[in-house]
């Protein structure tokens, strides 16, 4: 089911109406939401639309995996924990085409450095945890947004390098602790 956020009195959709206004101006980005709680969905979607987002939205992985083709966002933010096909299936099958180049935000309530190492390993460019400011997500895409190809692949890898320090040095025993 396709849901187009700020639905008018006349019937067409803010992003129709906007197209129309602003023929000769710049396209706003297109930003998929994947989020399956309808209030944080419409939270989000609401206010990236009022940011100036052209914006889509998907309850499940299944939904994304079918709107993606046809809406071709320029960003995805993605939630990881959804049924029946849940964020990790959508981050799979987005690698698994040589072509895929969008670049995926996942926010998620998964907050361990293992499964935050693994969203990057899987292709994400950024990973934030719920809750979070809407303010802070729109800054985020935007500087993703601003990226070239090369230069999230950069990040990307720059990413998982802190990501597995951090967890080697969590995960490394301490001088004070006993080892059994």
């Amino acid at each position: 089911m396709r849901k187009n956020v700020g639905t008018g009195a006349t019937g067409m959709t803010a992003s129709g109406l906007d197209d129309r206004l602003s023929s000769d101006s710049k396209k706003a980005a297109r930003i998929m939401v994947v989020e399956d709680d309808f209030d944080i969905q419409q939270i989000v979607c609401v206010y990236l639309k009022h940011a100036g987002f052209d914006v889509q939205s998907a309850s499940d992985g299944n939904e994304a995996i079918r709107l993606i083709p046809e809406f071709r966002p320029d960003l995805i933010v993605l939630d990881l924990m959804m049924q029946p096909v849940d964020g990790w299936a959508v981050l799979e099958w987005l690698r698994s085409s040589p072509s895929s180049t969008v670049p995926v935000l996942v926010l998620t309530a998964l907050n361990h450095l293992k499964e935050q190492v693994q969203v990057f390993e899987k292709g994400a460019i950024e990973y934030m945890t719920k809750p979070t400011q809407p303010r802070a997500l729109v800054e985020r895409i935007r500087t993703i947004l601003t990226l070239t190809v090369e230069q999230r692949s950069m990040l990307q890898r720059k990413r998982i390098d802190e990501h597995r320090q951090t967890l080697e040095r969590v995960s490394a025993p301490q001088p004070d602790e006993f080892l059994y």
